[in-house]
């Protein structure tokens, strides 16, 4: 009897995890630099950070959100390497000098927009470009440039592509100076009329626009009185 034949697919490669799009984020952006002369590495890693409350996909997605914009490694790479492909297809949708018009920056926003996901990684991105420090440093290294208005004005866009609750989890971990904003924003989207709110139908059984409907109230029942007992009838004790 022959030996039996073993391929490659017998033995599948391990996945490619969360830790390993860490790492690889680290090597490929190891020797760059943003704006600030910073190591750039740490952007990714934040941006990676910040999506801990998301699944796997969207989380290797935020790691390696700049990969295919500021390095040479493509998508057939992505995949050989075992990225899924909704991974990769996230990675291509934020990635701006992809978009059909790069220097649109708005037009981009609003084709990430379009799907969810990609919103969630964009949204992280965004936070860690809007950190007040890195703000107020941009703002003192180029005192004569006016200041960015680009990323506050995209926060409209990109939060209206996901759950509220899924933008606030994002800025606690890493703006929470946001939040203020956030909350702010809601407020004024908030077309309640509460000054003239009335409880009234909500009191009588109607419905409330901040409860919904008000239970029924069953009307009290009158004890009925005792009858009286015949003292020729009445048990002994």
């Amino acid at each position: 009897m022959s030996e039996p034949e073993f391929t490659e697919a017998h033995f599948p490669q391990p996945g490619f995890t969360v830790e390993t799009a860490r790492v690889l984020a680290e090597v490929a952006h190891n020797r760059q630099k943003d704006k600030l002369k910073r190591p750039y590495r740490d952007h990714v890693i934040a941006v990676g950070d910040a999506l801990a409350d998301f699944d796997d996909d969207i989380r290797i997605a935020g790691y390696l959100h700049d990969i295919a914009e500021d390095t040479p490694i493509t998508r057939q790479a992505l995949l050989e390497m075992g990225v899924s492909e909704r991974a990769v297809d996230i990675i291509e949708r934020v990635t701006n000098r992809l978009h059909d018009n790069p220097d649109d920056y708005q037009a981009g926003i609003r084709f990430i927009a379009e799907d969810h996901d990609a919103a969630l990684v964009k949204i992280a991105d965004n936070a860690h470009n809007s950190l007040p420090e890195r703000v107020k440093a941009l703002a003192e290294k180029w005192p004569d440039k006016p200041p960015v208005t680009k990323y506050r004005d995209a926060r409209p866009v990109l939060y209206a592509a996901v759950e509220t609750e899924e933008v606030r989890k994002i800025l606690a971990r890493i703006n929470p100076w946001l939040l203020e904003e956030l909350d702010d924003r809601l407020d004024e989207e908030d077309d309640t009329d509460y000054e003239n709110l009335s409880y009234e139908d909500h009191s009588l059984g109607g419905t409330s626009p901040l409860t919904g409907p008000a239970p029924a109230v069953e009307p009290a029942q009158t004890p009925e009185a005792p009858q009286a007992v015949d003292p020729a009838t009445e048990p002994e004790r």
